[in-house]
């Protein structure tokens, strides 16, 4: 080959390395925005991924993603919100609390949500088959169970004189789940309800060296969702708790009721996909769980001394033995 030819090839070469480079940057950048911590997150995380691939978007190649932690410290969420606004995301993906958080730092940004209770009475859309606004996603109804799990550990638990039930009260939606587990449980004479209030660990320590409780329900909240100190706590303390997700039976935790969140975060990342494609939110139904999931530990009811009624196993998604 000549010199000057080589030369040529060699600058077009040169030319198309950037241009390869270019097409290979991500098309999008998701805000993942959460009230929780990366490490306790993680499952979901994967799913959320997961869902995304089912609709074509690979993390690295055409979308990427900037999280945001709060840890459980909710006070951070609006500055973490408006930081991703800050990095012109595509799309925000906010969970739990973090959801309110990311609706009132923007009307424009298309928000995906996982909520634990009714998104329409928490103003996150104007309606269920049609959200209308910038955000829908998944609802998870943790909050509007409160009374079947109050029923399910009276089955678990029948001697239970004295039941309590354990709030975080930063979390905004826990006064709206303590007050209809008090309407619940006015049905049920003769018996007492105490209400536990915490929201870092030496409140959660306090609140179990104080409680008269035979058996707890853990209010739905990222800090009690992921504690193990809470699971701790029950066993030190033998007393019975039933929780919203099998994370938490899985842990040592005696029993849990909930939709599953594994399913939520694919289906969440679905959305996200969907919409990167040109979908609107506004158009998309906020999906609501079909199948909730009872998951009963076996151990820790021997541990506990919790005879557990044959008809809870028989119906039981999962028992731990």
């Amino acid at each position: 080959m000549r010199r000057r030819e080589f030369i040529a090839l060699l600058g077009s070469s040169a030319c198309a390395w950037p241009l390869t480079g270019l097409a290979q940057q991500p098309q999008h950048l998701i805000g993942f925005l959460s009230s929780g911590s990366p490490v306790s997150y993680a499952g979901e995380v994967a799913s959320f991924r997961q869902g995304l691939s089912d609709t074509g978007w690979t993390q690295g190649i055409n979308v990427s993603m900037q999280f945001a932690w709060a840890e459980s410290n909710f006070e951070r969420l609006p500055e973490l919100a408006a930081d991703l606004i800050g990095r012109q995301v595509s799309l925000i993906f906010a969970n739990s609390v973090a959801v309110r958080f990311a609706k009132k730092a923007t009307s424009t940004i298309p928000i995906v949500f996982t909520s634990a209770n009714d998104p329409v009475e928490d103003g996150l859309v104007e309606n269920i088959n049609r959200p209308g606004g910038n955000a829908t996603g998944i609802s998870l109804y943790f909050g509007e169970l409160g009374p079947k799990r109050l029923e399910l550990l009276q089955e678990l638990v029948p001697s239970a004189r004295t039941v309590a039930v354990l709030a975080n009260t930063n979390n905004p939606s826990s006064e709206s789940y303590v007050a209809s587990v008090r309407r619940a449980f006015q049905t049920l004479g003769g018996k007492e309800l105490q209400i536990l209030r915490a929201t870092n660990d030496a409140e959660l320590e306090l609140a179990f060296s104080v409680s008269r409780a035979d058996a707890i329900l853990i209010a739905p909240d990222p800090y009690f969702g992921r504690s193990k100190l809470l699971v701790e706590l029950a066993g030190r303390y033998r007393v019975p708790t039933i929780h919203t997700t099998r994370d938490r039976v899985a842990a040592g935790a005696l029993a849990s009721y909930g939709a599953s969140l594994k399913h939520a975060y694919r289906q969440a990342g679905v959305y996200a996909g969907r919409i990167l494609k040109g979908e609107r939110p506004a158009d998309l139904p906020v999906q609501q769980p079909t199948k909730f999931e009872l998951a009963i530990n076996l151990q820790t009811a021997k541990a506990l001394g919790v005879a557990v009624p044959s008809k809870l196993l028989f119906t039981a998604d999962e028992v731990i033995e």
